[in-house]
């Protein structure tokens, strides 16, 4: 793969429309569905307001997820002229290196929104903006190899804003250990799910040398360890629940497990085919747990 010649030379402006689109709204949902679940773990605290929710859904949503959005379409072009050739840069609807500029301009707001909420927010922002880099462009272009890639985007999209969310609330310092923990949990677990979206293009990766799971392992034991993945996890958590009294919440993420294991089954029979499907229903059952832990974690913390 090209990793340095950009494809599009033409040049003009970009309409705004064109600049959105390269933000990808629809892939803003994650990192702010974990904000808000960091958001309502920490408890009451001194920040605990609308405004604090607002500032953080856009820091980790239209800011964060969007600058990372931009600098891995700005990096994918070459792939993209080939085979979405009607995408804002290799259709020359975002010319020249507008979008690299974009990239860099709606980092450095995305890192200058966070200062203003915070030591931490910022830190965890940092942290995120640099994994997003570090995915998409060279030298190190995580995302060539799934276990690394698919790593910086579940330590982004799910650990580190649900730490954002829960550093809001208590002011932008530091949260709490058992926060601290049960994000980690849920990164890892989110590791599983960024492999099923590889699923729908095991050949193309195979032909561009891109090296997902699928593409290493194959769609069946790919399949298999991306459970694992989400499974394990999951399984820790239910043990803190537990130990720490929280027993309504302990059934209610059990539950969940269980239903994600009857999807689990059917996922396994043909993963190419039902990774959609699971992405649909046993992804949708990780995320209601992740909000049934912070719920119980923001009552307790309390």
């Amino acid at each position: 793969m090209n990793q340095s010649a950009p494809v599009n030379v033409a040049v003009g402006r970009a309409s705004p429309g064109a600049l959105l689109q390269l933000l990808k709204p629809i892939t803003w949902f994650p990192p702010m569905w974990a904000f808000l679940c960091g958001w309502i773990s920490a408890g009451p605290g001194t920040a605990l307001s609308g405004w604090s929710l607002l500032a953080g859904v856009v820091l980790t949503g239209p800011l964060v997820c969007g600058a990372s959005q931009i600098v891995n379409d700005w990096y994918d072009q070459d792939v993209d002229a080939l085979n979405e050739p009607d995408r804002p840069i290799p259709s020359g609807r975002v010319p020249g290196k507008t979008a690299f500029w974009f990239a860099v301009v709606w980092t450095v707001i995305a890192q200058t929104w966070a200062i203003l909420l915070g030591p931490w927010v910022a830190a965890a922002t940092g942290l995120g903006l640099a994994l997003a880099w570090a995915y998409s462009a060279p030298p190190l272009r995580l995302k060539m190899n799934g276990w690394w890639g698919n790593s910086a985007v579940a330590i982004s999209y799910e650990g580190l804003a649900w730490i954002t969310g829960a550093a809001i609330v208590i002011g932008g310092d530091l949260p709490a250990e058992p926060i601290l923990l049960i994000a980690l949990l849920y990164s890892i677990g989110a590791h599983g799910i960024m492999t099923l979206n590889d699923f729908k293009s095991v050949e193309g990766d195979l032909a561009m040398g891109i090296r997902s799971l699928p593409a290493q392992l194959g769609p069946t034991r790919a399949a298999r360890v991306a459970c694992l993945f989400m499974l394990l996890p999951q399984l820790i958590v239910i043990l803190l629940l537990v130990r720490w009294g929280l027993m309504p919440f302990a059934l209610a993420v059990s539950l969940m497990v269980v239903a994600q294991l009857l999807a689990m089954r059917k996922l396994l029979r043909d993963p190419k085919q039902f990774a959609p499907w699971y992405n649909a229903t046993g992804v949708s059952l990780y995320v209601l747990g992740m909000m049934a832990v912070a719920i119980g974690l923001g009552g307790w913390l309390a």
